[in-house]
């Protein structure tokens, strides 16, 4: 089992940064694939980033490609997503998610086994 938090969301103005935080328990962040999801009020949940098991390949959404940047630290069993160049249009719960199987990322959600409880980003125009 494994257990992912996040952490780092809050609110910030439109054109700043966060960087979102997404700490594991149970298994090492390299041993598995890990993904960024995020969900706005009244719209599904969508595909942010991702990382393949080995950490040496990424995926984006094509709206966040060059202003997000999923990494991880081994040592302290955790992913980050930094999200630079923030717009109103970023707002939502921003979700964690871990997937055992394959090595490398995947956009669906289905694929994901694990789940962190989300943490809110809120970017004011």
């Amino acid at each position: 089992q494994v257990q992912l938090v996040e952490s780092g969301g809050g609110l910030v103005q439109a054109g700043g940064s966060l960087r979102l935080s997404c700490t594991a328990s149970g298994r090492a962040v390299s041993s598995i694939r890990m993904g960024w999801f995020r969900q706005a009020p009244g719209k599904e949940r969508e595909f942010v980033a991702a990382l393949s098991r080995s950490g040496g390949y990424t995926i984006y959404a094509d709206s966040m490609k060059g202003r997000f940047t999923i990494s991880r630290d081994n040592a302290k069993n955790t992913v980050y997503l930094q999200m630079d160049s923030l717009e109103a249009e970023d707002t939502a719960v921003y979700y964690c998610a871990a997937g055992r199987d394959l090595a490398l990322p995947t956009r669906s959600a289905a694929q994901y086994d694990y789940w962190g409880q989300g943490t809110q980003v809120t970017v004011s125009s």
